[in-house]
């Protein structure tokens, strides 16, 4: 595949914000290439586009496909493995929540449920314990919206999404009109 300057700086953004997010650099270049390739791509022409040694993406691979972002497609008459991700970008960030909680929230959530079940310290540390609670609690809401989520079909999806919209702008005017009506508020 041939990048042009833009497409070669949004591939390149795109690996510095994957080093943010947790990911490797080279590996968020790699997805941002098959993202925006029409056509998938095997290890090679991955390597060769992005300048990258064949095993550096090699491993790249698996690692995209063990957080699922990636499929493996045969080509007919081709024997190497080529790639692509889903079409669909809500599908992308609903896999991305997905597997953010499997390896993040829920690990944490359970440490925290069984630190609070195992009581034993809880009267010396009556604060800290009080404290992850508050956190565990908020966890669990947080792993309940997720579900949710993950629950719903595309539309319902989609209007969740517009009403965060106009419910955030609603909160913003409901807070402008409270503080012209009570000026001493302010």
């Amino acid at each position: 595949m041939n990048l042009t300057s833009d497409l070669q700086s949004f591939v390149l953004h795109f690996g510095e914000m994957g080093s943010r997010w947790g990911i490797n650099r080279t590996v968020g270049q790699m997805y941002a290439l098959l993202f925006l390739s029409e056509n998938p791509l095997n290890a090679d022409q991955i390597s060769e586009t992005l300048n990258l040694s064949r095993s550096n993406v090699s491993m790249g691979l698996k690692e995209l496909q063990a957080w699922q972002l990636v499929r493996l497609q045969h080509l007919p008459g081709d024997r190497k493995d080529y790639f692509s991700t889903p079409e669909d970008t809500l599908d992308i960030a609903l896999t991305l929540i997905q597997e953010r909680r499997k390896r993040e929230l829920d690990p944490t959530l359970s440490l925290l449920r069984d630190t609070l079940l195992d009581s034993d310290g809880a009267e010396s540390n009556g604060y800290a314990y009080g404290r992850m609670q508050e956190m565990c609690d908020l966890m669990e809401q947080v792993a309940r919206w997720s579900d949710k989520l993950q629950q719903m079909d595309r539309n319902s999806l989609e209007n969740v999404l517009k009403l965060a919209n106009v419910t955030h702008k609603l909160i913003g005017l409901k807070a402008n009109w409270s503080l012209k009506s009570n000026p001493d508020r302010s």
